[in-house]
Order: C-alpha cells, then structure tokens, then sequence
C-alpha cells in the first residue's frame, strides 16, 4: 500500500440497496444530496466505503 493508508472495502450500489432495504433511486438521492458519501469510479458508478453504510444503518435505526 502507497503510503501506508487504511484499506477499507468499496461497497456496490446493489449490495448496499439490499443492505439497507432501500432502491437505487432512494441510494441515489442520498448520495446526490451529501446523506450518503460514495466514491465515483472511472467508470462512472459510484461505490460506497463500508464504514459509510455502517453510519446510514445506526443512523436509520436511530429514527
């Protein structure tokens, strides 16, 4: 690892839409309005840490 990071796993939108009982276009939202942070990938996808789903889930439990 380059520069001695931390590795943290990338999240795809379809797991983290069963993940979090919700669809794409709720995911989509979330991240266009700064709820959910994602990473876009050079292929234009977004790909979501995991520590970011972990906060949404307590988050939404909380509600």
């Amino acid at each position: 690892m380059i520069g001695g990071g931390v590795f943290e796993w990338l999240l795809g939108s379809r797991g983290v839409c069963e993940g979090l009982g919700v669809g794409y276009t709720i995911l989509y939202c979330w991240i266009i309005s700064g709820r959910v942070k994602a990473v876009r990938i050079a292929s234009g996808r977004y790909r979501i840490p995991e520590s970011e789903v972990n906060r949404v889930i307590e988050e939404v439990e909380k509600e």
